[in-house]
């Protein structure tokens, strides 16, 4: 059998050409527009073509032992020739594993064979076989071997073929569809926005708080878990898992907030100080449970979200912060409290979503302060979601 000693020539060819890629001619591609050729001829009138994209491709057959790797070769085709043999189809593709059978050895993960025998039926005016080994992802060899004493043709392929894309394509698409028949899709997104007070009413001293829009931000991070309602491939999910989410107020017209006579107040600073920044941020755990239709296109992916629920939350921590300028100095004062803030929130939040982008919005039922301890106001919160 002439096949071994061609593919020992050709990948130890390869192999040298790593090193000494610029000696070989390269000629126009004959596959893709974007691959170098190096035809080489050698002198049993067999020639090598090797199809590269760049030298570092080529360099990576290094990696192979050549020898124990025919060794590994010739056993793998001598089982698809005999698979080929007994089979009435023209061609027989196999797959082996030599990385799982061989642990620990600088062996391919994969090596998928494709055998054509050509010799019976065809419609050719000479006999050959025609041998295809793919060896995991980035190197190829084909070889056509003439039965009737012609030369043989060798093809030597560093990159992705035809043969090992179509294969990546279709494991692509089944992780999709796996993905998407999922009972329980788990992932992490991000909630940036702005905060809004509505339904506002005076404090104690008649002051009504206002915000500043865009300063007054908004940020959550999400770990979402979306439970499949109903059979397999059911559109409707229920949304539920932690939130951690930060509001911010942020004061305009020159007010802070400060306690006295354990009531939340606005008052202006002391001594005239015109404050940069006036803020009080609010740290808490959210929960959400919402109705989610999630419609995907015919790739698996996600296209058009649509959900509508409550959530509830606590609030974790609390604090104010003024920045201003003293002695040419700036000042930055931060006070740690509670601010009578209701420490349970609860309210409605909805979602609209298509392809990778989300818009969502979040309204407070309750009070952001207590009864009669705080201006009165409820807060709202929207924006768009990152990462999902």
């Amino acid at each position: 059998m002439k096949r071994l000693p061609v593919l020992l020539t050709a990948l130890l060819l390869g192999a040298a050409s790593a090193a000494q890629a610029s000696d070989f001619t390269r000629l126009t591609p004959p596959r893709a527009a974007n691959d170098d050729t190096i035809v080489v001829k050698l002198p049993n009138q067999a020639s090598m073509t090797l199809f590269v994209k760049n030298k570092a491709q080529l360099r990576e057959l290094r990696q192979y032992k050549l020898d124990s790797l025919l060794v590994l070769l010739d056993g793998y085709i001598t089982q698809a020739e005999a698979a080929g043999k007994n089979s009435k189809s023209e061609q027989v593709t196999m797959e082996f594993y030599p990385a799982k059978e061989q642990p620990g050895k600088q062996v391919p993960e994969q090596i998928r064979i494709t055998v054509r025998n050509q010799g019976t039926g065809a419609k050719t005016t000479k006999s050959a076989d025609h041998v295809d080994v793919t060896l995991g992802r980035v190197f190829g060899v084909s070889v056509d071997e003439n039965t009737d004493g012609g030369s043989d043709r060798v093809s030597v392929r560093v990159g992705s073929t035809p043969a090992s894309d179509s294969i990546r394509n279709a494991q692509r698409q089944a992780k999709r569809e796996e993905y998407a028949n999922r009972s329980v899709h788990s992932n992490f997104d991000i909630d940036l926005g702005v905060n809004a007070l509505v339904n506002k009413g005076a404090d104690a001293n008649g002051v009504t708080p206002d915000l500043r829009p865009i300063a007054s931000r908004y940020l959550s991070l999400n770990w979402h878990y979306d439970i499949r309602v109903g059979r397999k491939g059911s559109a409707l999910f229920l949304r539920t898992g932690p939130e951690l989410a930060f509001n911010n107020y942020m004061l305009d017209g020159n007010y802070q907030f400060a306690n006295t006579n354990g009531v939340t107040t606005l008052v202006k600073p002391e001594l005239g100080r015109d404050l940069e920044k006036s803020k009080l941020s609010v740290t808490s755990i959210n929960l959400p449970l919402m109705p989610m239709l999630n419609f995907q296109d015919k790739n698996g992916k996600d296209a058009f979200r649509l959900g509508a629920g409550g959530f509830v939350g606590y609030r974790l921590g609390s604090h104010t912060k003024i920045k201003y300028q003293e002695g040419g100095t700036t000042k930055k004062d931060k006070d740690r409290g509670s601010y009578n803030l209701e420490d349970f929130q609860y309210g409605v939040q909805g979602i609209v979503g298509i392809r990778g982008i989300d818009l969502f919005v979040k309204y407070n039922l309750n009070d952001t302060f207590k009864n009669n301890r705080g201006p009165q106001a409820q807060t709202l919160s929207f924006g768009f979601s990152l990462l999902n």
